[in-house]
């Protein structure tokens, strides 16, 4: 019989381990007040007072719900100009009397302009005087509200792009007349449709990417500028920002840990904290921080293994942390975790028999909270004296749409330090949270500064839900094989796979004569045209085939700035050497003529012949998280040359060379014989990813970014000595349109 979340006790499968002796005991109460908003703090922004001045240049970011809205701020800030995020409805009036604004950014959203309640902006924006800059959504609203039009495409554009730029326009000043960019958009310009006394400033194919009047310095672009995917990207803020606008670039960011510690110290008071520390960089830095600003005696570190983490995980941190010096507590609450139950629609619903990957996520954030009030009775905790302290970052806060980052952004995940719970005790003021406005580099940089090791400062993102959302799970074998909405670029809705796996290997085959009909012939036409030049010559010298199948299961990924939830699609080939270059092609176009496709891997090995029908029954149930750890740890070891070779050489460490591996067990069995009724087996994906913002990136490629060899004795490692291993699988999805996880 399932035990209920509040039936936790400490004795039911709990060890707990700690390095140091329990805290103290209480502390006499000290009232905390907040900080006195009055005098010139005009608005909260952000929970800070944006301040009023008589001069200086400040950067006013209006945020549309952009998941990259924060990634403006920071770009702005990196080349010393001084920034403040504002609500859309801010208006032209309120930043004129505040003084110091010498121009403005409107951040892009998930939201069209077709929709009746979609965001608008006060028009005295473009009529102010303020050099502005409208990015993506702030470029269709720029061209809409100057008498211009936007229109609805059966195309969308979510990937990076190529580009050509008026170089003569100040905010290309100094790039190539081709350029890529990261484009995400379904709404679009035409130069029909640009607004009077606007010039095209940028293009893509018959798109318009970008739009000017420079006598009113004002500029639009479609794409997003701030992001690691647009490759001058920082050269057009500086073109703005020195030539357009004309700042100084003279601002200095204060220090920003003496400020981290001045805010721990302002909200704690003389009280205590309690820090979750998974053994990552960012509950570390947390850690470390607390630390610094209120001492070891007044800070109480615990680690939870929640029985979803890596291959002797727990005993690595436990070692790992020693270095902060700190009375680190170590529980096991693995049974807890996977018998902890949520109400759904259906009832309740156990971890352990649950399918739906947000309620996963949100039954593992919640139990955390409540192993937390398990772990503080344990330790004598008083929580009138304690608050909880997390390493939230700035891109968890956004991708879960919270109000401490974005009152606009759509949610494409819910985090675990972002759930229900969590928000209930901010409301409380219960929560520390000193890196909220941090993103991961940024932290890198401050655990360095705060002397912690490279081991723990360096390390791989691992999410604090860990193996659980990387175990795709599965109650029905023979899932519905349908789309909900347009097929391929606005064709009938509802088509069944087989119909379109069809499309999809006419597409990518355009030399093979798959599928002799018009639709299909248009199919391979678009295809061609949405490859760059280079790209569209490989495919038109292809003479090998290539197999797509659509995987009957739903990945989450990001798709003009809003949250996606669609189907992954297979590649594979009998075509050797792998045909990399030209595999990538395809994975960053299906996704844009293929609108409920969102993901595209490559599949190791021999062509797939059949479609998939089945899915095998899959839960977080101990066998199965056993034997995604043990594919985990094989594909780490050889990621970092820990292990020989199959043939005993001696393998690279290129660990350094990416920044994230996810490792993902998928409930498919590629190769199942077709006379077996239902499917036992499951594939791992192995989801190599470079990037340095954390919000966006690149599929790391084959013989790019890391060797081929590294990859495919990953394949044979993990199929030679997991049992029950259909395929290894490489994502080549950049984010976006794929997030970084699959759930």
């Amino acid at each position: 019989m399932k035990r209920s979340s509040s039936m936790l006790d400490i004795n039911e499968d709990s060890q707990h381990s700690t390095n140091k002796a329990p805290p103290p005991k209480k502390a006499p109460e000290d009232r905390f007040d907040s900080a006195n908003m009055n005098g010139s703090h005009v608005t909260l922004v952000e929970n800070l007072p944006v301040e009023k001045v008589s001069s200086g240049e400040r950067i006013a970011i209006l945020d549309f719900g952009a998941q990259y809205g924060k990634v403006i701020d920071r770009r702005v800030r990196e080349l010393l100009v001084q920034s403040e995020m504002f609500p859309l409805n801010t208006t032209a009036r309120t930043l004129i009397e505040l003084g110091g604004f010498k121009g403005i950014i409107i951040s892009g959203g998930p939201n069209s302009v077709f929709e009746p309640e979609a965001p608008s902006i006060d028009p005295e924006i473009f009529t102010c005087g303020l050099p502005v800059l409208g990015i993506c959504y702030g470029f269709q609203l720029m061209n809409k509200l100057n008498g211009g039009t936007v229109t609805r495409e059966h195309i969308r554009e979510d990937g990076a792009c190529e580009i050509q730029v008026d170089t003569s326009v100040h905010l290309f000043n100094g790039l190539h007349k081709t350029e890529t960019v990261l484009l995400t958009h379904g709404d679009s310009v035409s130069e029909a449709t640009v607004a009077p006394d606007f010039k095209v400033m940028a293009k893509s194919g018959h798109h318009v990417a970008g739009i000017c009047n420079e006598n009113r310095k004002l500029y639009g672009v479609q794409f997003h500028p701030e992001v690691d995917l647009t490759t001058n990207g920082t050269k057009m803020f500086e073109n703005f920002l020195f030539k357009v606008v004309g700042c100084c670039g003279n601002f200095t960011i204060q220090n920003r840990e003496q400020s981290c510690i001045s805010e721990i110290n302002s909200i704690v008071g003389d009280k205590k904290v309690l820090v979750m520390v998974s053994g990552g960089v960012d509950s570390a830095v947390c850690a470390a921080l607390l630390r610094r600003a209120l001492g070891p005696n007044r800070v109480t570190a615990i680690h939870i293994d929640n029985g979803f983490m890596r291959h002797e995980e727990s005993d690595a941190v436990e070692k790992s942390l020693a270095a902060l010096d700190l009375p680190i507590h170590r529980y096991n609450f693995g049974t807890t975790f996977r018998s902890s139950t949520e109400h759904c629609k259906d009832g309740e619903v156990a971890l352990d028999e649950c399918d739906d990957p947000e309620m996963k996520r949100k039954i593992i954030g919640n139990t955390f909270i409540r192993v937390k009030d398990v772990i503080m009775k344990d330790l004598n905790i008083n929580h009138d004296e304690y608050f909880l302290a997390q390493g939230t970052l700035r891109p968890d806060l956004i991708e879960s749409a919270s109000a401490l980052a974005s009152g606009h952004a759509d949610t494409i995940k819910t985090h675990h330090n972002d759930t229900f719970l969590v928000r209930e005790l901010r409301k409380l003021g219960k929560v520390v949270e000193p890196l909220k406005d941090f993103h991961k580099d940024e932290v890198r940089e401050l655990g360095k500064d705060l002397g912690l090791p490279e081991s723990i400062v360096q390390r791989h993102p691992f999410p604090g839900p860990g193996l659980a959302i990387r175990i795709l799970c599965a109650s029905d074998k023979r899932p519905e094989l349908m789309f909900n909405g347009p097929m391929y670029n606005g064709d009938v809705q509802g088509r069944i796979i087989d119909v379109t796996e069809q499309f999809l290997n006419s597409a990518i085959n355009p030399s093979q004569g798959i599928y002799e009909h018009l639709q299909f012939e248009q199919a391979r036409n678009n295809v061609l045209l949405s490859l760059s030049e280079r790209d569209r010559q490989l495919a038109e010298q292809q003479t090998f085939q290539i197999s797509a199948h659509i995987l009957p299961i739903k990945t989450v990924g990001v798709q003009g700035d809003a949250r996606s939830y669609s189907y992954a699609v297979a590649l594979s080939t009998e075509q050797r050497p792998i045909p990399w270059k030209l595999l990538f092609a395809y994975a960053s176009v299906i996704p844009k003529l293929f609108h409920g496709v969102n993901r595209v891997v490559y599949a190791f090995g021999s062509k797939i012949e059949f479609s998939i029908e089945d899915l095998t029954r899959t839960y977080l149930v101990p066998h199965i998280v056993t034997k995604l750890q043990m594919a985990d740890h094989i594909a780490n070891n050889i990621l970092f040359g820990r292990v020989a070779a199959s043939d005993g050489t001696q393998l690279p460490n290129v660990g350094h060379k990416i920044q994230q591996m996810p490792v993902v067990l998928l409930p498919v069995d590629f190769d199942r014989d077709r006379d077996m009724i239902g499917s036992y087996r499951h594939s791992i994906v192995l989801r190599p990813f470079v990037t340095s913002d954390f919000m966006t990136g690149q599929a790391a490629i084959p013989g790019v970014h890391l060797p081929e060899e590294t990859l495919i004795e990953m394949d044979k490692a993990i199929r030679t000595n997991v049992l029950g291993i259909s395929r290894v699988l490489l994502d080549m999805t950049c984010k976006p349109p794929g997030t970084t996880e699959w759930e």
